[in-house]
């Protein structure tokens, strides 16, 4: 099974005689699997030698459970070429048919900066880094989401913001559940605004049954005849108008109701704030900024509240604090929120982030500062104000108050004319029977504008452009925005937001920002149950073409043919890989795969007349997010124990599910294990949920041990997430964006999550939706899509044993210095092990965050740490990195061992020992040396690190201070010049 070499280090031999292959040989066709696979054949073979194997084959047999390991390939293609992968998909997107998009309803048209698309989305140094736990070697991408939390914050006039969410309507949900847990009074009715969104009020709708709260949708001016907790409101409303928000918000306080508003950011420039009206929560989507609409995403969605609120945000905050050197460092603040620590105790799941498109808002901000947003937003009102001012003289009437959205009333006219916009190249958006919604934005021109009129009015309408601006430029006639509703403040005041505005300036600006990172570019990242593995550049390109980027996500289906195509084929090779029978590609990251696997659990055990079944078994060995996502479906979590070797307990569990029988819902389990083995008895464990009346819920996150040697549905399993940002090669993004669909069995393919806007393909019932779009980030699963095609059948196999091959050698070379705490049959570990420092630490005093230091001046990402089990490093390295990398970090953590003998030994006092003072920084070069140990051993500990040097731009940073002095904008103007940045 092994792959032919492409050694990465190869020895001289003779060349091949390449005149006696076959045509078949000299197509390569396996060249991507080759390019894929980091370790060639004689890599493999010197891994395969050291630990006493023949094969592969026989690895895998030692290691995986033969009750579940497959005994046939995986049923689809075999690999191809990138060229080839690339061409059939570009004929496939030349079915979707990309039209001028004025349906609005949160999705825009824009234009990312060339600059940007270039250097940040297209850059494998901002898309490849992981989410920045590491502060020191994340400064870069920590400062942009800084930028991006200033930007909110300045716009929607409240005190503090977080560093993203998934999208508009999942933040809408978060909104609700913060309103009720920070709200005391005695209510479960939340009120939605009838002008919200219809897509925000669907998943608010599914968020809210199993918070067990009562949605009402309404009219907001008849607020006082509810007892409400919370109220959630649209500015401007998805018709187009502006309502006047301080009413509102005053009568819901006045009844102790908490006021979430859903803004849009483009409309704010110009627009009072909602903070300065006294919102609680303001939330929507910078998609708008730069980013493209890709069909429904990945998009950054923005949560901003009042300070009192910030102990209760969802999501990530980046935060400033100080290093060791007393200079000022950014890092993800107020951590102890994060999932894995609180677990069932958790108000929601930290993984729900999107870092990439967070950062591109964030940039087009800084690159148009504030003058050039304001054009733009001037601009695009001033069109839509010549376009309502043109249709009112012809006796057409819409809303009277608007920023960019028109609501026409056409009566008997309006499928003519919709019709006609269609076979124009135009999609307006059907309101009822008789209305249509028109969306400008910062792509319309003057020459739409004349279009759109003659669309509804006829060529003859004999309106002249130039006449009515110049009427509305001379305040002779209104616009849709009043003097009163008009923002009186000033907006990205700092200076970062007011240096960058020339091209050269802005590029190395985000060069500057780019080179204080690591990423998958600077060398291994290897962290446990995070699957670190290569984002191939072929997989990448597609993102970016405008038929892929450029359309809405609620276009006509007749123009998303190529989309569709894809997501179809996408989800047999799925259904094929994992043994479900169907997939739902809608959940946008993996902490919503999570959600609406349960969610399909809990609908179908109440489709069969058993809602009383809410106990939710984890064992111990669980991935981290799955009490989390079991507490947001109103479950109970049980823990079940782990024996001394790392498996579920069986007789735990026999005892629990027994105890629980009747009103036992399911099982979470990861699979392999967060421990880094094959649970041996994974067929007995479904068959005794099973037999006590509950389901199946296999987390997805270690896949990467599975594609290809055995399939989930097959073994038991009733549902699981899909992690494709693992898996299936979708970058990280340095925190986002992910995808999470769900692979089920049949009995609950009928309660797979719907859509209110669109239908979804082969869903009976009209469920809830759980994303914003129906099929989620849809303009990133070709990168998915390409990873399958081009590995194909016997790739895809040869990726998993590789990979696991890889985390074997590391498992026992690394085993010679430090224990390796849980190891399966035959002493075998799965895709990842987990080094154990506690014994150290009792010791010495190291500790795994000192190794997860000193690994930054080897040239190192840290592996995962504490996690799942506090005092450890758990480590992954992928099947993507080769032997002498892989040998690399094997002497980077043996050069460590040699360190941690001489704090042993007190050679070295811990605190001024390089594990301590780990990571070095040229400041230290810089200061005066007066440590025990010399600048060559803690700047350039390897042969590897002098000649190849990764600098940590900040010292080892203080949480506590952090956390103690909570800043989360941009540091003032004085502490910039103090630092002359």
């Amino acid at each position: 099974m092994n792959a032919p070499a492409t050694d990465t280090q190869p020895a001289a031999h003779a060349a091949t005689d390449t005149s006696t292959l076959a045509l078949s040989a000299l197509e390569d066709r396996d060249a991507f699997t080759r390019r894929h696979i980091g370790a060639g054949t004689a890599d493999q073979d010197a891994m395969l030698a050291a630990l006493g194997v023949n094969s592969l084959d026989q690895l895998i047999s030692e290691t995986v459970p033969a009750s579940i390991l497959l005994q046939d390939a995986l049923s689809m293609d075999e690999g191809c070429t990138e060229v080839e992968a690339l061409a059939a998909l570009q004929a496939v997107a030349a079915k979707n048919q990309v039209a001028k998009s004025y349906i609005g309803m949160g999705y825009h048209n824009t234009h990312v900066p060339p600059v940007i698309l270039r250097n940040v989305l297209e850059n494998p140094a901002w898309y490849t880094a992981y989410t920045p736990y590491q502060p020191e070697i994340a400064q870069g991408r920590l400062e942009a989401l800084l930028n991006f939390q200033q930007l909110v914050m300045d716009l929607t006039g409240m005190e503090m913001a977080n560093a993203s969410l998934l999208d508009e309507a999942t933040a809408a949900a978060e909104a609700m559940a913060l309103c009720k847990r920070s709200n005391r009074k005695k209510s479960d009715v939340y009120f939605v605004a009838d002008d919200v969104h219809p897509q925000t009020i669907d998943v608010i709708k599914t968020r809210a049954e199993y918070f067990d709260i009562d949605v009402v949708v309404g009219n907001p001016l008849e607020l006082d005849q509810h007892d409400v907790f919370g109220v959630q409101l649209q500015y401007p409303g998805t018709y187009g108008d502006i309502s006047d928000l301080k009413q509102l918000i005053s009568g819901a306080h006045q009844q102790q109701a908490m006021v979430s508003v859903a803004a849009d950011p483009l409309a704010l420039v110009l627009l009072e704030s909602p903070g300065s009206m006294g919102a609680d929560v303001v939330l929507g989507s910078l998609q708008r900024f730069g980013v493209p609409m890709g069909f429904g995403g990945p998009h950054a969605a923005f949560f901003a509240t009042s300070d009192k609120l910030k102990r209760s945000v969802p999501g990530r905050i980046i935060g400033v604090s100080v290093d060791t050197r007393g200079n000022q460092a950014l890092r993800m603040a107020m951590q102890t929120r994060e999932q894995h620590i609180r677990r069932e105790k958790a108000t929601s799941n930290i993984c729900t982030a999107q870092a990439l498109l967070a950062n591109m808002a964030s940039f087009y901000a800084v690159y148009h500062g504030p003058e050039g947003l304001r054009k733009i937003a001037e601009r695009t009102h001033r069109l839509t104000a010549i376009l309502a001012t043109g249709l009112l003289r012809k006796g057409l009437t819409c809303n009277s108050s608007y920023f960019d959205t028109l609501t026409l009333d056409l009566g008997g006219e309006r499928e003519a004319i919709y019709q006609r916009a269609l076979a124009a190249g135009c999609n307006f958006r059907p309101v009822g029977d008789a209305r249509l919604g028109i969306s400008l934005d910062e792509t319309s021109t003057a020459a739409d504008v004349q279009e759109l009129f003659d669309l509804l009015l006829g060529s003859e309408h004999g309106l002249d452009l130039n006449a009515i601006d110049a009427e509305l430029a001379g305040g002779t006639i209104a616009t849709g925005i009043s003097a009163s509703q008009r923002r009186g403040d000033a907006i990205l005041q700092h200076p970062t937001f007011n240096r960058y505005h020339s091209e050269t300036e802005m590029l190395r600006y985000m060069k500057a920002l780019e080179n204080r990172d690591y990423s998958l570019v600077h060398g291994m990242i290897p962290l446990g149950s995070c699957t670190m593995k290569l984002n191939a550049t072929a997989e990448m390109i597609p993102i970016t073409w405008p038929a892929f980027a450029n359309v809405h996500p609620f276009a006509p289906e007749s123009q998303t043919a190529g989309y569709r195509e894809m997501f179809t084929e996408l989800e047999a090779l799925l259904v094929e890989i994992t043994g479900y029978d169907a997939i739902s590609l809608q959940p946008n990251s993996g902490a919503q795969g999570e959600y609406a696997g349960l969610l399909a659990i809990r609908k179908y055990q109440e489709s069969i007349g058993q809602a009383q079944r809410n106990i939710c078994l984890i064992p111990a060995s669980a991935h981290g997010t799955n009490p989390a996502s079991a507490a947001m479906m109103g479950m109970k979590v049980v823990i079940v124990e782990c024996d001394g070797e790392g498996n579920v307990s069986i007789d735990d569990l026999q005892t629990k599910a027994e105890r629980h029988a009747d009103d036992l819902s399911c099982l979470m389990i990861t699979y392999p294990s967060t421990h880094g083995v094959f649970e041996q008895n994974i067929v007995e464990i479904c068959d005794i949920v099973h037999a006590n009346g509950g389901q199946v819920y296999m987390d997805g996150a270690n896949m990467n041990a599975q594609v290809g040697l055995s399939k989930p549905g097959l073994m038991g399993s009733d549902v699981s997430h899909l992690n494709l940002h693992k898996t299936f090669a979708i970058p990280h993004g340095g925190g986002g964006p992910g995808m999470g669909p769900i692979g089920v069995k049949s009995h609950l393919a009928p309660f797979l999550p719907g859509h209110s806007v669109t239908d979804v393909p082969n869903l009976a019932t009209q469920n809830g939706a759980v994303s914003a779009s129906p099929f989620g980030s849809g303009a990133i699963l070709p990168i998915s899509y390409l990873y399958i095609r081009m590995l194909g059948q016997q790739g895809l196999r040869h990726s998993t044993e590789v990979a696991i091959l890889a985390a074997n050698y590391l498992a026992l070379k690394l085993g010679e210095q430090y224990p390796i705490l849980y190891r399966g049959r035959n002493g075998r570990v799965a895709h990842e092990c987990i080094v154990d420092v506690r014994p150290l630490k009792e010791s010495c005093g190291v500790t795994e965050e000192d190794i997860a230091k000193r690994l930054m001046d080897y040239g190192f990402h840290a592996p995962t740490m504490s996690f799942p089990v506090p005092g450890t490093l758990m480590i992954e390295p992928t099947e993507s990195e080769s032997l002498a990398e892989l040998d690399r970090f094997i002497e980077a953590m043996t050069g460590i061992r040699q360190e941690i003998a001489r704090v042993e030994s007190g050679e070295w006092a811990i605190e001024v020992s390089p594990l301590r003072q780990a990571p070095h920084t040229q400041a230290d070069l810089r200061a005066a040396w007066d440590r025990p140990y010399s600048i060559e051993q803690g700047l350039f500990p390897t042969a590897a690190t002098r000649s190849n040097k990764f600098w940590p731009s900040a010292n080892r940073i203080d949480n506590v201070y952090g956390d103690r002095n909570f800043f989360c904008s941009c540091p003032p103007v004085a502490s910039y010049e103090d630092d002359g940045q």
